[in-house]
């Protein structure tokens, strides 16, 4: 039996807060450009943790039914390890597909990059071969993306995989993951609306990122259920940050965000594949 007032709680306030939050910041001029400001980079962290927070809200002070439901629990250390070398493999597919299909061509010297680095540096700066830098960016985001990116999707995963999986469980898991894929989409609205995934394609944007959380979620409920660990869905939820918005846009800076890509057909298609997949495993 769903609990109703639970999840209307938690949702109000995920929404009404993340909404009220990025909704001043973008009333005060905030844009997803290629180098956003950094005050509005801090407030985005921040509104990370609100699922998090709105977890904490909902059961101490509505449902008071304790945090158990949660799975805040660290649980074995081989899923962390597997889910960090994977991410980055899929990756790498996705990216090669992008490019077979002529999608995207690679920046192998790295122009956009470097020309962006050199219009932000006030003075002239010596910078190392692309080849250096390529390598120095894939091996620090093995590392960064699901450690401290992951501490930020913590903040997320405590509410999506945390709380809401299981309060929607008792729709069955074909339901529950759809409509917890569909909100976790809907919630970036405000920052896709202003260009972040999807610069140029506001509404379509949105609906491809309900599709990419949906297709990522697959694989993110599975490894939650299983290992009972909300702690692993934000380490996941890190180490695809750390590629997805580390190397992959720098080497692939051109190509189109509903076709290729992480968050394009591509990436889309190659993860619903390997949650369905995963699933089917048992």
């Amino acid at each position: 039996m769903l609990d109703r007032k639970g999840l209307f709680t938690f949702l109000l306030i995920t929404f009404g807060l993340t909404y009220a939050i990025e909704g001043g910041l973008i009333l005060s001029g905030f844009r997803v450009t290629d180098i956003p400001p950094l005050y509005g980079q801090f407030i985005i962290m921040g509104v990370m943790w609100v699922p998090a927070l709105a977890t904490v809200l909902t059961i101490a002070l509505v449902t008071k039914e304790g945090f158990g439901i949660t799975n805040f629990r660290i649980g074995p250390l081989r899923p962390y390890i597997s889910s960090a070398l994977l991410v980055p493999a899929v990756f790498i597919v996705i990216y090669a597909l992008t490019w077979m299909l002529g999608l995207g061509e690679p920046d192998w010297e790295l122009r956009d990059f470097l020309s962006l680095i050199a219009s932000a540096a006030e003075d002239p700066i010596a910078i190392p071969p692309p080849t250096t830098i390529l390598a120095a960016l894939f091996l620090s985001s093995l590392i960064i993306g699901p450690t401290i990116n992951g501490l930020f999707g913590f903040g997320e995963e405590f509410g999506w995989r945390g709380y809401l999986l299981p309060k929607l469980l008792p729709l069955g898991k074909p339901k529950a993951y759809l409509l917890l894929g569909v909100i976790w989409g809907f919630w970036h609205a405000p920052l896709v609306l202003i260009g972040f995934n999807y610069p140029g394609y506001p509404i379509l944007g949105v609906i491809f990122m309900a599709a990419l959380t949906s297709s990522l979620g697959i694989y993110l409920n599975e490894m939650t259920l299983r290992q009972r660990s909300s702690i692993l869905a934000g380490w996941i939820h890190g180490a695809f940050n750390g590629q997805g918005y580390g190397i992959w846009r720098i080497l692939f800076p051109n190509v189109n965000p509903l076709l290729g890509g992480m968050t394009g057909f591509v990436g889309i298609v190659v993860w619903l594949l390997l949650g369905l997949w995963y699933a089917r495993r048992g």
